[in-house]
């Protein structure tokens, strides 16, 4: 009976220390998952705070793009301007040359050939003028 008790009591001692083995195994493994599941979550981290320092470089680039089309634009409205008012005071201009030659025609009796003036703002798609052409560059479309 003896002999019984002991084999009972070495295998549980072998099965405690089984049980012991595998609890420590079983430690080590969650602890080098916890780890690795750490080192996965800094790179993400490393990773997205990259992503965020790329993108507002970009941010910024495209808002000083933004900034320098803004400042061209408001340069091209305000020679639009200077133009429009230029040509505003042609057109008066060439109105008062053409009743003088009304009134030369009308003295003198002679005829006179009077150009029409065409109104741009009637009929904008009809230019008045003759089409010179614009000098571009490619440059210029680059800012």
């Amino acid at each position: 009976m003896g002999s019984i008790q002991r084999q009972a009591s070495s295998g549980s001692d072998g099965s405690a220390g089984t049980i012991d083995e595998r609890k420590r195994k079983r430690m080590l493994s969650n602890r080098e998952s916890a780890r690795r599941s750490r080192m996965r979550k800094q790179k993400q981290l490393e990773d997205l705070t990259g992503e965020v320092s790329r993108l507002q470089i970009a941010i910024t680039q495209i808002q000083q793009s933004i900034n320098a089309k803004e400042q061209a634009y408001m340069q091209v409205e305000s020679t639009n301007n200077v133009m429009r008012a230029q040509a505003m005071e042609l057109t008066d201009r060439l109105r008062s040359l053409n009743s003088v030659l009304q009134i030369v025609e009308d003295v003198s009796g002679l005829a006179v050939d009077i150009p029409e003036i065409p109104d741009p703002l009637l009929k904008p798609w009809q230019l008045a003028y003759p089409i010179q052409p614009i000098a571009a560059s490619a440059d210029m479309y680059l800012n």
